[in-house]
């Protein structure tokens, strides 16, 4: 009798929610929550930071159910955008990954869906029946809003696609395209943090937002679910 080594493969798959699916079901979620407030759903439209407090305190007055669609569906999306975090880091992790950017994605995603649920907390505190009707309170409220939903959005954003992009770029995880996309859209994140002070940098919020949804669907559904394994075994 005499025994030889020999190898089988196996699949190994990561127990996870499809995180494609996850991403497709956020970017609904989220522009279904622009339309009421935008030039399609109705005017006025939703004002920016620096309109008029008059402006500001019509739109609140006349387009409350409009806002409180917006801030419902977008207290919505920031559920899947959690499931997403927490099932591509487990991802990394199950491919191997130990660097400190899973940690890093893990902090920028779930970041974002906290501000995101206190944005939308904020805009369905403006909405509330009196509220409206005090135009200061209605501007501080609308500042404090686009804060949380502008960049605090796009920047701890970035921090997720930076996260993600940079163990899947150097692992070859995905077609290129997908991880260098999200590292520019991480810069674009980042780099959103100025406009706070400088308000040409606005731009960069909806870059790192619209462009990062087409990075998250991307990199869902790219990213392998399973590795090959192989057993050892023996013939007699």
């Amino acid at each position: 009798m005499q025994a030889s080594p020999a190898t089988a493969p196996g699949t190994q798959r990561h127990p996870s929610p499809p995180l494609g699916v996850l991403a497709i079901v956020f970017t609904v979620l989220f522009c279904a929550g622009l339309y009421p407030v935008t030039y399609f759903g109705g005017r006025p439209s939703f004002p920016l930071p620096w309109a008029p407090a008059q402006t500001v305190a019509a739109f609140f007055q006349e387009r409350s159910a409009a806002a409180l669609w917006c801030a419902f569906l977008h207290f919505g999306s920031a559920v899947p955008l959690g499931l997403f975090t927490a099932a591509i880091v487990s991802r990394l992790e199950f491919f191997g990954v130990r660097a400190a950017g899973a940690k890093i994605a893990l902090f920028g995603g779930f970041a974002t869906a906290i501000l995101m649920l206190a944005s939308s907390a904020v805009l369905w505190t403006t909405v509330f029946p009196g509220v409206a009707q005090d135009a200061a309170l209605t501007v501080a409220l609308h500042f404090l809003d686009f804060a949380l939903g502008g960049p605090g959005y796009s920047v701890p954003f970035g921090l997720l696609m930076a996260g993600v992009s940079v163990p899947v770029l150097f692992r070859r995880l995905t077609p290129q395209w997908i991880p260098i996309l999200g590292l520019v859209l991480a810069v674009c994140g980042e780099l959103s943090w100025l406009s706070i002070e400088l308000r040409p940098a606005l731009i960069l919020i909806p870059i790192t937002r619209f462009l990062g949804f087409v990075w998250m669907i991307a990199v869902g559904f790219a990213l392998p679910t399973a590795i090959e394994t192989r057993t050892n075994g023996a013939t007699l």
